[in-house]
């Protein structure tokens, strides 16, 4: 593939805009960007806060541990240490360099500010809006659709700034996702100059890896990474360790920054860790490992795509056969060998539920891994499963519509559902 050609440049836009750096799950940081851009709207300290999130917003927010906040979780929390020590123009980082004096001084905070959550209705699967108050000041945020995605800021009751929730983001240059597909992501991954992708990558095995160490080191959650070394050291067992100890970390307010992918630490931790982890026992070098990421990485996009950012099919499903595909590229497999490989994995696992971010996800992870890896070994043992059987149908491009739809339209109802038992109605 030509280095001028529009899929090239559009695949290595998607990698840009992608692969970016949040510190802690990235719901809980929008919520804490949201509170922080208020405030900075407001001009001052805000005495009140009112949140009002959407559904799938309150699911993923309500038992994570938000980074630097003394081990708090939830809403309050999110928004209590956006509103008070964070940067808004740090995006996703937003609370990612509060000071210790900041940490000290917010249990006081929260204890004179009064902060309210109301359920929000909407046509957005994603949305909140931060509204603070001082004396006889307010400032209103609004963020739908993508986790920085600012779609209406007030001031006072006057309007700043607006724009629609539903358009595309307004951006000049938004990468075109439906170019995304099988073929064009193997030829893309055989063919790339890696200089165009290289920054992009270092930095997503740097803080994976690095956050994944961490997990492995020190006390987080279920500890799903250590309990899996316990059972074996085989490379498929620290493949879906160093994956799972990432998530560890990450949902239990582990300060280190993720490169996250489809707007998701833990799909980002998905992809990539259990790669690098084949990698190393290939014995595969530098520039086989980047190709394989980009395999894994643009093949999760895809397979994310068409479902959303948010929905009650767990993401981790999609990453693990993104993973799957990356790893059959590293023991040297075509586009036939990963197209088999990602229609298998879906075939398994689609239809896990995601009930929010919290210390479970590690486990989901390490199954959504095994899957990918498991996908790839039926291939290469000469099995596979055939158009007709369950909602597999002929054509990997095919069946991940499928899957996609499953995600978007099919589980509406049980998102709705989990909604409703995880707040108690």
């Amino acid at each position: 593939m030509e280095r001028d050609n529009i899929i090239y440049q559009t695949y290595v836009k998607i990698l840009e805009r992608e692969l970016v750096l949040a510190m802690g799950c990235t719901e809980p940081i929008a919520l804490a960007y949201c509170a922080a851009k208020a405030r900075s709207v407001l001009g001052e300290l805000p005495e009140r806060i009112i949140v009002e999130a959407s559904g799938n917003i309150i699911k993923n927010v309500k038992s994570v541990v938000v980074p630097n906040t003394g081990g708090r979780r939830g809403i309050e929390a999110a928004s209590a240490i956006g509103a008070f020590a964070g940067d808004e123009e740090a995006l996703l980082q937003v609370i990612s360099n509060v000071s210790p004096e900041a940490k000290e001084k917010l249990g006081d905070y929260m204890e004179n500010t009064v902060i309210e959550t109301r359920p929000l209705e909407s046509d957005c699967v994603l949305d909140m809006i931060v509204t603070v108050q001082r004396g006889d000041s307010s400032a209103k945020v609004r963020i739908a659709n993508e986790h920085t995605n600012i779609v209406r800021i007030e001031k006072d009751g006057k309007v700043l700034f607006e724009k629609d929730p539903d358009a595309a983001e307004e951006e000049e240059d938004l990468p075109d996702y439906d170019l995304l597909n099988v073929k064009d992501i193997y030829d893309f991954a055989c063919t790339c100059d890696i200089e165009d992708v290289r920054a992009v990558l270092d930095r997503q095995i740097e803080k994976n890896t690095a956050i994944s160490r961490e997990g492995m080191k020190n006390d987080y959650g279920a500890n799903i990474g250590k309990v899996l070394l316990k059972t074996g050291d085989d490379v498929r067992t620290r493949a879906k360790a160093a994956a799972a100890a990432g998530s560890d970390a990450r949902m239990n307010g582990c300060e280190l920054p993720v490169v996250i992918c489809s707007g998701s630490g833990n799909q980002g931790l998905t992809t990539s860790l259990p790669v690098i982890e084949y990698a190393k026992e290939l014995k595969a070098d530098k520039e086989k490992l980047y190709r394989a990421l980009l395999v894994s990485n643009l093949v999760t996009l895809h397979a994310k795509n068409g479902i959303g950012r948010l929905s009650a099919y767990c993401g981790a499903v999609s990453a693990g056969a993104g993973a799957g595909a990356g790893i059959a590229f590293l023991y040297g497999g075509d586009l036939k060998d990963i197209s088999h490989t990602i229609v298998n994995a879906l075939a398994i696992t689609s239809g896990i539920i995601c009930d929010g971010a919290k210390s479970s996800c590690a486990a989901k992870i390490a199954t959504a891994v095994e899957t990918g890896i498991f996908g790839y070994e039926m291939y290469r043992n000469g099995q596979q499963f055939y158009g007709g059987e369950g909602i597999v149908v002929k054509g990997v491009e095919n069946s991940i519509a499928n899957f996609s739809r499953l995600g978007r339209v099919g589980m509406k109802g049980t998102d709705s559902e989990i909604i409703r038992m995880m707040t108690g109605n």
